[in-house]
């Protein structure tokens, strides 16, 4: 297993104080929990893969989503299974419309 550590500063969009959980944890998945934290502004992401070596590839994928919702005070814990960029932006997008009751 690997873990990675992302943050991501100066967003605008706050969530509700709700948690949001997305996806399942299965042989080429993932799961996404996302909740507000008191973080000035930031967004922090951590994930726990069991594919080593591609922090890069997670960068690209977690700048893409940071710069399409612009999340500020927000924390999401990724646990992942080897899921591909395709579904990592998929679940990521799909706890934050949850989240946000559907607004884009």
């Amino acid at each position: 297993m690997e873990t990675l550590n992302f943050r991501f500063e100066h967003g605008q969009r706050q969530l509700p104080a709700t948690a949001q959980l997305s996806g399942v944890v299965s042989s080429g998945n993932l799961e996404v929990l996302i909740e507000a934290a008191p973080l000035n502004g930031a967004c922090t992401i951590e994930i726990r893969t069991a594919a080593r070596g591609f922090g890069k590839i997670w960068q690209a994928v977690l700048g893409d989503f940071q710069q399409r919702w612009q999340l500020a005070d927000a924390r999401i814990a990724i646990n992942d299974m080897g899921a591909t960029p395709a579904v990592v932006s998929l679940r990521l997008d799909q706890a934050v419309e949850a989240a946000l009751g559907g607004q884009p």
